[in-house]
């Protein structure tokens, strides 16, 4: 039944290329003329007091400035509440090499087991880093002290938590702890001109100590647009989590890590649907010879699986459900990654669980894919989930050598827990 209706369904993906998928623009703030100008106060003095009541004096209307040149000093964490403000962020805030104070005092975040340094509220917001002004995350501390095995307590250094109406352009994110921009609980978002780099510098050569630092995350999120975005780190690239809805992704060059993520899905008891998304325009590049993939889709088993790491509180995660859907990748080039574009939904497997994951995958694209991959074997995989098998999955004009020095060739691989005719455009056993 599901196979006979392919052409309508994947009719309406097609259409996310030219249909603007995104929603309303953000509204931006009124301006009643106050200005509020901070100046650091040097000597690592902790700038976050005279920072929150900047926001508070500039509330309702105001323009907190960071001058260029300046360099503030985060040494506690820090949430301002804000209604229409213009935040000029020329100068770089820099969070404190202090592990201790941030491991036991950072904002908890339920998801994932994780924490923030700073987390800002509100609505109509817009931010100009002007191209010198963003955020120093003091990164290669925690990736010295743990040397790739990554522990509990390290701070994102941005979160948008229960916001709507945000225009972040021109802004930068250098070495974070954790994930460099995350949004939780936003509407009506556009990110625009963004830079995320996460580099250990006394790693060694293929060896990956920057885990866990993805570049933009989104959860509980709808009308997000990011434009103009360049990445380099050693996780995801991009990750758009649970409940994300109308996501438009492009222009993005991703440099190292893990590429472009759809998920973690269902590690919970809820609903992890992630629905509408077009990412268009990216460049995923090799770097540190650790790039692992493309474009995918990831999901948890559909069942409690008991588990050993800190990011599910040593407690069994799976069993959660929803659809992904609507979802087109387009104009990819790849080099280098292990495999160009993946459908897996065997997380929290522990061998017993294969095949069993809650989450329906379908109307799914990946289109114009050119490059290489380290594998020989292998482009691109999809394997799903006996429970809703996965259906309306194209590869179309998918164009990817097997090695650098392959020669061009279709999508090749293996499917597994799909619907008769559910994938097309892949060659390979089960496809």
């Amino acid at each position: 039944m599901r196979s006979t209706i392919f052409a309508t369904a994947f009719a309406a993906c097609l259409r996310l290329a030219s249909a603007n998928p995104w929603g309303t623009a953000p509204k931006g703030p009124t301006n009643n003329g106050k200005t509020c100008t901070v100046k650091a106060l040097g000597n690592n003095k902790d700038d976050t007091p005279q920072i929150l009541a900047a926001f508070e004096n500039c509330n309702n209307g105001g323009t907190v400035v960071f001058p260029e040149g300046e360099n503030y000093w985060i040494a506690t964490k820090l949430n301002p509440v804000i209604y229409d403000v213009t935040v000029e962020w020329k100068g770089m805030w820099t969070m404190s090499d202090d592990l201790s104070y941030w491991r036991n005092n950072s904002y908890p975040i339920a998801f994932q087991n994780h924490h923030a340094g700073f987390i800002i509220t509100g609505e109509r917001i817009y931010i100009n880093g002007y191209g010198t002004g963003g955020i120093f995350g003091n990164g290669n501390v925690w990736y010295n002290a743990e040397k790739a095995v990554t522990q509990p307590g390290r701070p994102m250094p941005f979160v948008f938590w229960n916001v709507s109406d945000v225009f972040v352009e021109h802004f930068y994110v250098k070495d974070p702890p954790l994930w460099s921009l995350n949004i939780m609980n936003g509407t009506n978002m556009w990110f625009d001109d963004i830079l995320c780099n996460a580099t250990a510098v006394n790693a060694p050569y293929g060896t990956n100590w920057v885990q866990n630092t993805d570049g933009f995350d989104t959860m509980d999120a709808h009308n997000i647009m990011l434009t103009n975005m360049v990445y380099q780190g050693g996780d995801d690239c991009i990750a758009l989590k649970p409940r994300s809805y109308n996501v438009f992704v492009q222009n993005i060059t991703c440099h190292g890590g893990n590429g472009i993520a759809i998920g973690s899905l269902g590690q919970y008891l809820e609903d992890s649907s992630v629905i509408n998304v077009l990412v268009k325009d990216a460049n995923i590049l090799t770097h540190n010879n650790d790039m692992e993939n493309g474009a995918y889709i990831k999901t948890w088993v559909g069942a409690l699986v008991p588990q050993t790491s800190y990011e599910s509180d040593y407690l069994p995660r799976g069993g959660g459900w929803g659809v992904v859907q609507n979802v087109r990748f387009e104009n990819f080039l790849v080099e280098g990654a292990s495999i160009g574009a993946a459908i897996t939904e065997s997380s929290g497997n522990n061998g017993s669980y294969s095949g069993t994951s809650l989450m329906e995958i379908t109307n799914i694209a990946f289109v114009n894919f050119t490059g290489y991959t380290t594998s020989t074997s292998r482009s691109a995989e999809v394997s799903c989930s006996n429970v809703v098998p996965c259906y309306n999955v194209a590869f179309q004009n998918f164009s990817l050598s097997l090695g650098s020095n392959g020669t061009a060739e279709g999508a090749t691989g293996t499917c597994s827990y799909i619907e008769e005719g559910g994938v097309r455009g892949l060659a390979g056993s089960g496809c």
